[in-house]
C-alpha cells in the first residue's frame, strides 16, 4: 500500500477538531508559554534556564499532546476502527504525530521569542530541536497506547514531564552519585549541551554525536511504539 497524503491529513484534520474542543487539553500548551514570559521577567537568562522552558514544551506539549489524543481514541473505541480503516500504519502514525509536531514548534517558537532566545546558529539548534520534537511524538504514541483513557494519560505522563523537564540537573550531583551520569546522555541533557557548544561558535562538525544519541532514542522510541501499535491491532 502506498503511502497516502490525503488519508493522513484527513487524520490531522480530524484531530485537530478534537483537541480544540478538549479545553483541558488545550491548556498545556498555554503553560510553556506562561513559564517564558515569567523566566523572561528575570532578565538574561542562561542555556539551561531556556532550555527547561524548551524541554517543558517539548515534553508537556509534544508528549502530552500526542499521548492525549491517542489515549482519547481508545477512550471512545474509535481507535480500532481507524486501525481497520484503509489507512496504513504509517500514515495513522504520521497523521496523528502532524498535528503534535507543528503545535510544538510552534509553542517553542513563540517561547523563544518571550525570552529572547537567539541562538548564534539557528539551523543547528533547528535540526536539534525538531529531532527531539520526534522523540517525544515517540514517547507519547507509546504511552497513549497504553493507556485508556486522557485522565490515565494525564497521571502516567507526570513521571516522563519532570524526568525530562528537570532529569538534566541531576548531572550536576554525578561526581557524589556516579550512577547519575547516565542522565548525560538523555536527549534532553544532549539538547541542553548542544546548545551550550553552539553558543560558543561550534558547527555540524562538533556537535554531530549529540544528534547522533538524539536520534538513536528517535529510533527506539519509534521501534517501541510501531511494535505496540502492531500489538494493539492484533489485540
Amino acid at each position: 500500500m502506498t503511502f497516502s497524503l490525503k488519508r493522513t491529513l484527513a487524520i490531522f484534520q480530524k484531530d485537530y477538531k478534537d483537541v480544540s474542543k478538549n479545553m483541558y487539553v488545550s491548556f498545556t500548551v498555554i503553560v510553556p508559554l506562561l513559564m517564558a514570559f515569567l523566566y523572561g521577567m528575570q532578565g538574561d537568562m542562561g542555556v539551561d534556564m531556556v532550555y527547561t522552558v524548551i524541554n517543558m514544551s517539548l515534553s508537556l506539549v509534544g508528549a502530552y499532546i500526542q499521548c492525549s489524543l491517542i489515549a482519547e481514541e481508545k477512550e471512545k473505541n474509535t481507535l480500532r476502527g481507524l486501525m481497520l480503516s484503509p489507512a496504513s500504519t504509517l500514515e495513522i502514525l504520521a497523521g496523528k504525530s502532524l498535528l503534535t509536531f507543528v503545535t510544538t514548534i510552534l509553542v517553542i517558537v513563540f517561547s523563544a521569542m518571550i525570552i529572547d532566545y537567539q541562538p548564534e546558529n539557528m539551523v543547528i539548534v533547528g535540526v536539534a530541536i525538531a529531532l527531539s520534537t520526534l522523540f517525544y511524538i515517540g514517547l507519547g504514541t507509546i504511552l497513549g497506547l497504553v493507556t485508556k483513557s486522557v485522565m490515565e494519560a494525564s497521571v502516567v505522563i507526570m513521571p516522563f514531564f519532570f524526568l525530562f523537564t528537570f532529569g538534566s540537573y541531576a548531572t550536576l550531583l554525578a561526581e557524589r552519585f556516579p550512577v547519575l551520569k547516565a542522565a548525560e546522555y538523555m536527549p534532553n541533557t544532549q539538547l541542553i549541551e548542544l546548545a551550550k557548544e553552539v553558543q560558543t561558535g561550534a558547527g555540524f562538525g562538533d556537535i554531530w554525536s549529540y544528534l547522533a544519541v538524539i536520534c538513536v532514542w528517535i529510533a527506539a522510541v519509534f521501534i517501541l511504539s510501531y511494535v505496540t501499535f502492531k500489538k494493539r491491532m492484533m489485540d
